[in-house]
C-alpha cells in the first residue's frame, strides 16, 4: 500500500497540518481506524491541560499547639482527643526521643 503526505485540518484551531506518509504507515500498522484530527500544537496543549498537578493542594487546618499554645496550620485533620503540636515543638519532641 502506498502512502503519500496528506494535508488535514485541525478541529480545534482550524490550522492545516501535514499527515505524513510515515505517520500513515504507523496508523496502518497499528490498525487505527480514524485519521488524526488535531495539529501537534493542539495535542501538546491538550496533554498539558490533562496532566494532574505534581503536588496536589492539601487542605490546611488551623490549630493551637498543645505544648506552646501557638496558632499554626497543619496539612491534616486532627483526630479528636489527640494533642497536635506546631512544627518546632514536634521537632523538639522528635529530637528528644
Amino acid at each position: 500500500m502506498d502512502f503519500i503526505d496528506k494535508e488535514l485540518k485541525c478541529v480545534d484551531c482550524g490550522a492545516a497540518f501535514l499527515f505524513t506518509a510515515g505517520e500513515q504507515l504507523f496508523y496502518h500498522t497499528k490498525e487505527f481506524q480514524h485519521l488524526p484530527t488535531h495539529c501537534k500544537q493542539c495535542k501538546v496543549k491538550s496533554a498539558i491541560a490533562l496532566r494532574r498537578p505534581v503536588h496536589p493542594v492539601r487542605a490546611e487546618t488551623r490549630i493551637t499547639c498543645a505544648q506552646c499554645g501557638a496558632e499554626t496550620t497543619v496539612p491534616f485533620k486532627p483526630s479528636q482527643g489527640r494533642p497536635v503540636l506546631c512544627r518546632s515543638c514536634f521537632q523538639k519532641k522528635a529530637a528528644a526521643s
